[in-house]
């Protein structure tokens, strides 16, 4: 002990030598940071429910070694009011909260001097309120579960917990989602709530954007810990953290207008000299690693057994009767022994997990399938020990099941091994999209754009906004940015699915995931973390993952009634078979010379409890679901959950908008006419200076157009401000007609007919002539009026997507009604409906109307989609049974849809519908499966078709029949995977030479 105590002593002198080193008293290394709002920060989320408390630093002197310091914290802890103690042995400090109407500070100090060290109060308490977000999400890894009735008593128990308000469990992911309020219950508590359940949980995430967890190399021992404490103590701005030596990991809440995760790495690396390394822990790859580790858990668990239970089959079959009786330990049989001794590890050691499963459930008033097994396998195996005592005390020799029970539970961790693995190829999609995000990333710095000072590798996780980056050729784009220097070609097929190269200049944006193909680009992040687009769309799929379909209501239906059902089933055929058995009503010869009806009758009933599988209708709705939303991803089709899924197989009518939908979005000005003797240059400087406030894309190809009839043949002018843009004032938007606003005292209006009808301006017949003309030939006429006159007409052309006829064909196909929805003109409506051959048009439609047209549509009877891009969508896609939102559209329609076409391509929305429709095949497939196999398997078990066939399933093969059972339905939903895309030849019937 003295010896550590010296070594401490070493440790805290050449910290403060280092400290003078660098210009810093040495006072100052034991004084703490203060901040404000520290230690509320860092008060235990209990502390957090009660609004008023305080904190107290005291400097403790003569600690010597941590065990001096855990006295001192028992102490603490033993103070009533105290409600969290730490103490730093490095720093001689104790950090208290604690609540002043329960203890006073003298009190506080006097419990440290009573434990035998001396106290000095360095830090006055201060009064501090702890403010919390109103709910935070959670995310937690759940083990053990089988089946939906396994998800149905942990959603059960989560919803009970005071504080949740939400909480959503995934059998194929194994992952728990929970709302709570964090000043009613801690994440603790809840892995508590789960593990009491009787299952393993875990901690992952939550919406916390301020807390991190760390992995820190060098917390070898307890001296590193108090190390990596103290540093943390010192950096302004961290309100919180915790750290586990064992796990070498550390949990910091902090202030994210004062911190940066790299600037937490960089200080305590460089505050420990290099002795301690922090590595930011990312959830998702620690999701994968758990999908691995229980894979390997099961392995693990399945080879035990199996290397126990061989040589009990082996004793089974060589050793028949006579050598069996011959061969004695005692009054046991050897042979018999043999097999009680290597059945017993299997049952009690390797099974163990059934038991604590089983337990848990019925003790929260549920059944799963661990209580099946339990049943099935105790039953064999105690009427084995019932048998083996009988000959010790009766001589009189009966059969012992020992091999049923060791090989049951040895088939059941095969099927569980074989179905955690093909479960974790499930959610290959999300490890594929995990694994497009670099894991480093070249930082620069320097005194301007291209001149570099300095580069250094740093973890991809520590990137913040305004870094410049370098990105060599071959080498991914480590997060969404611009290039601030340099020019390449880049490979966005990840989120495109186009192939072809796209040049990347100086201003162009980058995306994080792609590839840079050939020079080296500078870039600076814009956007990092969880707002990249790549984390959005993982975050995307593993929530359509988490989410379940409506149709998994019937199999949650048939788990909650499962279980009790199988038990009655098998106790009716044990009943029904001995009474029969006792009274003579089948033949003697039925049974063996070596058995009894007891026994022959158990063997039916165990068999029946062991072979029945509710995890195959668990299963059946989840993994395909699982696979369907990967493998969406993987085509650029992002669904955002199973009930998406279900809807969206049911599409009878699909409503697209126009403009950015139908067509490219990238308008042109084809014709401009002036009138009223305006200049055509001054016609379109008084369009453009309208427009030029407004984000329509009409209203952006009129500027464009513009600014190349003003600037023409000088391409400086054409980057620079342009003079030719007048004084605009009280611009407004008029929804579905145009826009109106003042110029030079006098009012301009650009829109539609309806906006110069409704303003009383006479539109005169030659305009009028050229609108129609204009608008029959696919174009969009704009009228422009000055002062209460018509003065100019404009025409503009959105040339249409090449797919978008073969698409419409191709969805009529498939007894699809299309429709369109626009809020041009119907002249122009009508001729661009009938290039792409719709016939259903809604033309000079309002934003609030395309939901009206939508919401008419499903009054029919109808279930719609709606595919969009625009802002002007989002009600209309809110409103339909299905949304669907072209990715290059905006945030707000992609937010408000179900499906997120990430290629743009209008092909995406037959294959969202082809998808939907044969993921649900497959669903309703695995449910036949799983149905068939239990009605047929469970009469079987029961020796219903023994009598007339001699058929019998013994219990260790109705055991085989159980665990490979769900793992059929799993691999069932597997062949999802082999999807793909429906071509447009064979939709149409083209035959292509």
């Amino acid at each position: 002990m003295a010896g550590e105590g010296r070594d401490l002593e070493l440790v805290a002198v050449s910290r403060r030598l280092l400290a003078e080193e660098e210009g810093e008293a040495a006072e100052d290394v034991r004084l703490l940071d203060d901040y404000d709002g520290e230690e509320a920060g860092r008060m235990t989320e209990e502390d957090r429910g009660r609004g008023q408390v305080r904190s107290l630093q005291v400097k403790v002197t003569g600690m010597t070694c941590s065990a001096c310091s855990n006295s001192v914290e028992a102490a603490l802890a033993a103070v009533p009011g105290v409600s969290s103690a730490a103490v730093s042995l490095l720093q001689n400090v104790a950090r208290v909260v604690f609540d002043p109407d329960l203890v006073t500070v003298e009190e506080i100090k006097n419990a440290i001097e009573d434990a035998g060290f001396d106290a000095e109060v360095i830090l006055e308490p201060e009064k501090s309120q702890i403010k919390l977000e109103k709910t935070l999400t959670g995310q937690f890894r759940i083990s053990g579960m089988t089946c939906t009735a396994c998800v149905s008593s942990v959603e059960g128990i989560l919803k009970k917990l005071p504080g949740v308000t939400r909480a959503v469990v995934a059998l194929a992911t194994s992952l728990g989602e929970v709302e709570y309020d964090p000043s009613h219950i801690t994440k603790e508590d809840i892995v508590l709530a789960i593990e009491d359940a009787g299952f393993d949980a875990e901690f992952l995430q939550s919406s916390e954007h301020n807390t991190t967890v760390f992995l820190v190399n060098g917390l070898y021992n307890e001296l590193d810990v108090h190390l990596l404490e103290g540093i943390l103590m010192h950096l302004k701005g961290i309100n919180q953290f915790t750290v586990n030596g064992k796990s070498r990991e550390v949990e910091v809440i902090f202030d994210t207008q004062v911190l940066h995760l790299r600037s937490i790495v960089d200080f305590i690396e460089k505050e420990s000299r290099g002795r301690l390394q922090a590595q930011v822990r990312s959830p998702f790859f620690q999701k994968t690693s758990n999908d691995e580790q229980e894979a390997s858990k099961m392995c693990r668990l399945f080879i035990s057994s199996l290397f126990l239970s061989v040589p009990i089959f082996i004793i089974r079959i060589l050793c028949p009767r006579t050598s069996a009786k011959s061969m004695h330990c005692g009054p046991f049989p050897l042979a018999d022994l043999l097999k009680l001794f290597f059945s017993s590890i299997v049952q009690f050691v390797v099974g163990k997990r059934f038991y604590k499963a089983a337990y848990r459930a019925l003790r929260n008033g549920s059944t799963n399938m661990d209580v099946l097994i339990a049943l099935g396998t105790s039953a064999s195996y105690f009427y084995s020990i019932y048998a083996l005592l009988e000959v010790a005390i009766t001589g009189f020799w009966l059969p012992t099941y020992f091999e049923t029970s060791a090989m049951l539970i040895t088939f059941v961790l095969m099927g569980k091994y074989l179905e955690s693995v093909a479960k974790g190829k499930t959610s290959n999609a999300i490890k594929k999209l995990i694994e497009l995000a670099p894991a480093t990333a070249l930082l620069l710095s320097g005194k301007a754009e291209g001149e570099v000072v300095k580069e250094r590798e740093i973890d991809a996780l520590l990137i913040q906004p305004g870094d410049v980056l370098k990105v060599v050729p071959g080498s991914k784009v480590p997060v969404d940015g611009l290039v601030v220097w340099g020019t390449s070609y880049v490979d966005e097929s990840m989120v495109t699915g186009e192939s072809s190269p796209v040049l990347k200049e100086i201003s162009s944006p980058v995306i994080g995931g792609t590839i840079n193909l050939h020079g080296v680009i500078h870039v600076r992040a814009v956007k990092v973390g969880s707002s990249t687009v790549l984390s959005q769309i993982i975050a995307l799929v593993e929530t359509a993952q988490m989410s379940k379909a409506p149709i998994q209501q019937f199999a949650d239906f048939v788990a909650s009634i499962f279980v009790p059902t199988v038990v009655m089933l098998s106790l009716l055929t044990f009943l029904g078979w001995f009474l029969c058995g006792s009274f003579g009503a089948f033949p003697l010869g039925w049974i063996s010379t070596n058995s009894n009806c007891f026994a022959f009758s158990l063997m039916f009933a165990i068999s029946v409890v062991v072979i029945a599988c509710p995890c195959a209708l668990g299963l059946a709705t989840p993994t395909a679901v699982m696979v369907a939303t990967g493998v969406g991803a993987n085509h650029g089709v992002l669904i955002k959950g199973g009930d998406a899924l279900e809807r969206a197989q049911k599409i009878q009518s699909i409503v697209f908008d126009k403009t950015g939908t139908l067509t490219q979005g990238k308008a042109s000005v084809t014709m401009a006419k002036a009138f009223n003797g305006m200049p055509l240059g001054d016609l379109l400087s008084l369009v453009a200076s309208a427009e030029a406030s407004s984000e329509h894309p009409l209203g952006k190809a009129v500027v464009n157009y513009t600014r190349h009839f003003h600037c023409f043949g000088d391409e400086a002018a054409k980057n620079e401000c342009c003079e030719w843009l007048l004084q605009v004032e009280d611009f407004s938007a008029c929804p579905g007609k145009g826009i109106k606003c003042t110029i030079n005292g006098k009012t301009v209006l650009v829109g539609n007919r309806r906006l110069i009808t409704e303003s009383r301006i006479t539109i005169p017949a030659e305009a009028e002539n050229l609108l129609i003309e204009v608008e029959e030939c696919s174009n969009t006429g704009v009228l422009v009026a000055y002062d209460g006159a018509l003065v100019g007409l404009l025409g503009i052309s959105d040339p249409l997507k090449r797919e978008a006829a073969v698409v419409i064909e191709g969805l009529k196909k498939m007894g699809i009604n299309p429709v369109m929805v626009t809020g041009d003109n119907w002249r122009t409506a009508r001729a661009v409906a009938k290039e792409v051959g719709i016939e259903d048009v809604r033309a000079e439609v309002d934003p609030a109307g395309k939901a009206e047209v939508v919401r008419a549509l499903q009054e029919e009877g109808q279930v719609v989609a709606m595919v969009g891009d625009g802002i002007n969508d989002s009600p209309a896609l809110v409103a339909a049974d299905v949304g669907m939102a072209i990715g290059a559209g905006t945030d707000v329609a992609i937010e408000a849809a179900d499906f997120v076409l990430m290629r743009s391509n209008l092909e995406d929305v037959i294959t969202a519908v082809d998808l939907s429709r044969k993921t649900f095949s497959r669903i309703r497939w695995n449910y036949v499966f799983a149905l068939a196999y239990n009605v047929v398997a469970i009469p079987v078990a029961a020796g219903v078709f023994f009598p007339f066939t001699g058929l019998r399933m013994p219990p260790w093969l109705a055991g085989a029949c159980m665990a490979l059972s769900s793992v059929s339905v799993v691999c069932s939903s597997l062949l999802l995977r082999r999807y793909r895309r429906p071509r447009l030849t064979t939709l149409l019937e083209i035959t292509v030479d």
